[in-house]
């Protein structure tokens, strides 16, 4: 695909990501994340609590619960109960991955992490790079 014909199909998910995120219970942030292969959406995910438990995020200081789920954790595991897969796919996120989740994205198959925002911890971004991940942020959505 063209770069700038990519680059398009890279907003536009973002922007679908985004929408995505609106979903999260949670108070102190709110991600939202796509899985796309062939350019088609094998899956989506937000960051919240794990099925059947209550959909509060954060404890009463205000601190995100250790058991959340982040969004790509969500997404990459939808895709694991589906008959899809991961190989060669690309992760569209609003904020960038936790070391956590990059270890999950890379373990997954996924080739390619376009994201929005930058997490203030960039060790995931490293760690994706070292192991072959192609990481781009874009910043504007214009």
């Amino acid at each position: 695909m063209k770069p700038e014909k990519q680059h398009r199909y890279d907003v536009a998910y973002l922007k679908m990501a985004q929408e995505w995120a609106q979903l999260s219970y949670c108070k102190r942030r709110k991600v939202g994340a796509l899985i796309v292969r062939d350019r088609m959406i094998i899956s989506d995910g937000y960051n919240g609590t794990p099925s059947g438990f209550e959909n509060f995020c954060e404890d009463e200081e205000g601190y995100t619960k250790w058991y959340v789920l982040h969004a790509e954790a969500n997404a990459i595991l939808k895709v694991a109960a589906s008959t899809q897969s991961c190989t060669g796919a690309t992760l569209y996120i609003t904020m960038s991955p936790c070391q956590q989740c990059s270890k999950l994205i890379h373990q997954s198959g996924i080739k390619r992490v376009v994201y929005l925002n930058a997490y203030k911890d960039d060790s995931g971004l490293q760690f994706l790079e070292k192991a072959g991940v192609i990481t781009k942020q874009i910043s504007q959505l214009d």
